[in-house]
């Protein structure tokens, strides 16, 4: 993962691109690849979707894992300890015992 990231820091650097990478400008470009991304499953069902446009999702997807790394790297934010901690989080929000093949949200459990 540690060479992915690298990878994708110096595509940014080598084109000097950083200067325009701002907390803000991330996010918002973050949250956008991600509605091109649905956008390939609008008036479709998932299958449809899949089978129509297979290569255009895996693209969406590509950009807005490069904009969550850029993202993060601009806010120091190591992504492996703060997704386990978030994980611990949703542990407790949602066990086993009680979460176990239900889609319910937590307060309804």
């Amino acid at each position: 993962m540690e060479d992915l990231i690298n990878y994708i820091l110096k595509f940014r650097d080598d084109r000097n691109w950083s200067q325009y990478h701002n907390p803000k400008d991330l996010a918002i470009s973050l949250s956008l690849e991600a509605s091109e991304l649905l956008e390939n499953f609008q008036w479709r069902t998932s299958e449809e979707a899949i089978d129509e446009k297979f290569e255009d999702i895996k693209d969406e997807i590509a950009d807005v894992f490069i904009y969550l790394i850029l993202l993060s790297d601009r806010l120091g934010i190591k992504l492996s300890p703060v997704v386990r901690d978030k994980l611990l989080k949703n542990e407790q929000k949602y066990p086993v015992s009680k979460s176990y093949g239900s889609r319910k949200k937590y307060s309804e459990l």
